[in-house]
């Protein structure tokens, strides 16, 4: 199992974003758990194209201090929804032989959509856990029911297994080593 964290970068957190604080928690949360039992942490940063003010270099680009990665964990940046349009992200998890990844981050409708779903049709079991991803009101829906929308109706069953935190963190610490 990896722990994929996409897009949890300083531009994005805003407390405008559904659940802000839990969202946080609960990931930090994820990343010590997947630390202490031996589950890599990978990290995904969009990159909106030079002269945005959100691209490699500026400070709102940079992963938010509060689950920023450790000296050694892999850091990926891609330029489309997707993280597998980064091939070097694509390459690296098909090389771990790791058939499952746990998807947390922003933004729910957008990046860990198209994440999941390109994990889904690559065959890896993906797993959601409850109050790992957000994202902001749109035009059609506001950002509760947006979250709502994706961990009820279109994951589940199909793309991804949503589970609660405490199975999350079940299911990592199945992930240590020597048990």
């Amino acid at each position: 199992m990896k722990l994929i964290v996409i897009d949890m970068q300083k531009a994005l957190m805003d407390d405008e974003l559904y659940n802000f604080v839990g969202l946080v928690e609960n990931i930090v949360k994820l990343i010590a758990a997947a630390r202490e039992n031996g589950v890599e942490v990978v990290y995904v940063q969009h990159d909106a194209g030079e002269g945005t003010g959100f691209s490699v270099g500026d400070e709102a680009f940079e992963i938010a201090d509060e689950v920023a990665p450790h000296a050694g964990e892999k850091a990926f940046v891609k330029t489309c929804s997707s993280s597998f349009t980064n091939k070097d992200f694509a390459a690296y998890l098909e090389e771990a032989k790791d058939d499952t990844l746990m998807i947390v981050g922003l933004q729910t409708n957008f990046c860990v959509d198209a994440t999941v779903k390109s994990a889904f049709e690559r065959g890896y079991d993906v797993i959601i856990p409850e109050g790992t991803n957000s994202t902001f009101d749109n035009p059609y829906m506001n950002a509760k029911t947006t979250y709502e929308y994706y961990m009820n109706e279109v994951w589940p069953g199909l793309f991804a297994d949503c589970v609660s935190m405490d199975e999350a963190i079940e299911l990592i610490k199945e992930q240590r080593p020597g048990d």
